[in-house]
């Protein structure tokens, strides 16, 4: 049943010219990159953790966010973290905008 009312809501979509953004279901390729990071986080944190209660896996899950987004190298970013490689753009960005011409508006004689 569940299979068919989502088959049929992407079929009406269609027939109406809406573009259905949702992963349908038995279709994890559809978004690989996040279907490997939750694969990532479910094995890394979530599998690793007794969580009790509420705070407590929020608690875990920010160390592990900080963790990820802070400490951890990633391939896709040059094999840094990806804090270091967001502050590396942001310098290399500021410098262009720097050393790039200023252009100045001329007064007008009005």
């Amino acid at each position: 049943m569940f299979f068919s009312l989502n088959f049929g809501v992407a079929h009406w979509a269609r027939q109406h010219n809406i573009k259905h953004i949702l992963i349908e279901p038995g279709s994890p390729t559809q978004n690989a990159y996040i279907e490997s990071f939750n694969g990532t986080f479910r094995d890394e944190c979530l599998n690793e953790q007794w969580l009790t209660s509420l705070a407590e896996a929020r608690i875990e899950i920010a160390r592990w966010r900080r963790d990820y987004n802070e400490v951890r190298p990633h391939s896709s970013c040059g094999r840094i973290p990806p804090a270091a490689f967001a502050a590396r753009h942001r310098q290399l960005t500021a410098d262009a905008v720097q050393s790039s011409p200023a252009t100045t508006q001329q007064p007008t004689n009005s």
